[in-house]
């Protein structure tokens, strides 16, 4: 609990801090996420299917494809915000980070349980 509440209130503080720059920058923000979209798709998508490749059972293939996918953003926050601040440039990065793995991975979290009956089919 003491984690999970030093996390969330990072994450308010950087939101605060980095508000107006996500508002001021909007092409920045989307040079930011496309990357980040496409990785996280591409690399839960590769590792879900090399699983099925590999015959290993879906409830260790969806977790798998999830964790290959991660971007562990938490780290990255913490080594952002202890190396340049709450208001550098890395910072908003993480923020972006946040922003747009956290839906992604719920996207792929939905595509991995519609998907079961295609992956345990040979």
């Amino acid at each position: 609990p003491i984690s999970l509440s030093a996390l969330l209130i990072t994450l308010v503080l950087l939101f605060a801090f980095q508000g107006k720059q996500i508002l001021a920058q909007p092409i920045i923000i989307g040079l930011l996420a496309i990357p980040i979209t496409i990785q996280v798709y591409l690399n839960s998508m590769l590792a879900y299917w090399l699983n099925k490749k590999l015959k290993v059972a879906h409830c260790v293939a969806g977790p798998s494809a999830l964790i290959g996918a991660s971007n562990f953003f938490e780290l990255a926050v913490a080594t952002a915000i202890a190396l340049f601040g709450f208001n550098s440039g890395a910072a908003l990065a993480t923020v972006v980070g946040v922003l747009i793995e956290v839906p992604v991975m719920l996207s792929v979290v939905s595509i991995v349980n519609r998907s079961k009956s295609w992956y345990e089919t040979n």
